[in-house]
């Protein structure tokens, strides 16, 4: 399979990649695992791709005691190995293979937004955000788009046809806060049926402070859930009732019953998990007080 024709542009510097974007109608390549498997098979079209690889300024990843900014040229390998944010580490560990990682980009995936993928989970659960880039005509402008505006539907995001995805933001975890993702699929590597990330925060008097989780695939878009009330600790509860606030739907790999079983037990084996690292973390915050 052949991809349809079109004009490759290869800007050395961000203004020249937003003033291509904002001239012609195309589609930004970075690590390409998601759009050249859908250019061979004409699922996609553009006459022009922007290739942003050589762009030095969107390789950066900065870690700061707020959280992890990766830029559009950060490889999933990369980020797993220096990123330094425990759940995106987490996460990274779960897409696909290692010869994916190493091509594939952190924020190309969030721009992709399918919803059955990683990634989006985390930034959802987090409350992160997408930096996204245009050219106004005489300089570049940006604006910060938080997780739960950036993911419209599947395959759908927030970025506008002239838009450059330039970073996305992961906020730091406290140090009473633990973190789980659990997913099931058919084999490694491959999509999950159905996974649930979550994070959870414990108070000075170790009740729980905080508790959330985001699903993938079950949902055009990762299904966020608070979960602080529900159960009152009892994780067993808690998942219970975020399994019938999901609406999977049946295709050829699952039934969207048996979706809505998986995210049930995943989402309680996720909480319990998140528990406890938060517990564990909590008493040595306190000894080391």
């Amino acid at each position: 399979m052949k991809p349809p024709p079109f004009e490759y542009h290869a800007p050395r510097d961000l203004d020249e990649a937003l003033r291509i974007l904002a001239g012609v109608r195309g589609k930004v390549l970075a690590g390409g695992q998601s759009l050249i498997p859908m250019l061979n098979m004409r699922l996609a079209a553009p006459a022009h791709l922007v290739d942003i690889t050589r762009v030095a300024s969107l390789d950066a990843l900065e870690r700061t005691r707020e959280g992890v900014r990766v830029g559009a040229a950060v490889t999933h390998a990369r980020a797993e190995r220096e990123g330094g944010h425990p759940l995106l580490t987490r996460a990274l560990r779960l897409v696909a293979h290692p010869v994916i990682r190493n091509r594939g980009t952190v924020v190309g995936s969030l721009v992709h937004a399918d919803p059955a993928a990683e990634l989006p989970a985390v930034l959802a659960v987090l409350g992160g955000s997408v930096r996204l880039a245009r050219w106004d005509g005489a300089r570049g402008q940006v604006r910060d788009v938080p997780a739960h505006e950036f993911f419209v539907g599947p395959m759908e995001s927030a970025a506008g046809p002239d838009e450059l995805a330039v970073s996305a933001f992961f906020p730091a975890l406290d140090e009473r806060t633990g973190h789980a993702f659990h997913e099931v699929a058919r084999r490694h590597g491959d999509y999950a049926l159905a996974g649930v990330c979550a994070v959870v925060t414990l108070g000075e008097d170790g009740g729980v402070a905080a508790a959330r989780v985001a699903c993938v695939g079950v949902g055009p878009a990762p299904v966020v859930a608070d979960l602080t009330g529900a159960g009152a600790g009892d994780w067993a509860l808690a998942a219970a009732a975020l399994s019938r606030r999901v609406e999977p739907e049946d295709d050829i790999h699952a039934t969207a019953a048996y979706r809505r079983h998986l995210v049930a037990v995943l989402a309680e084996r996720a909480l319990k998990e998140a528990a406890g690292l938060a517990e564990r973390a909590s008493k040595e915050a306190a000894g080391g007080a």
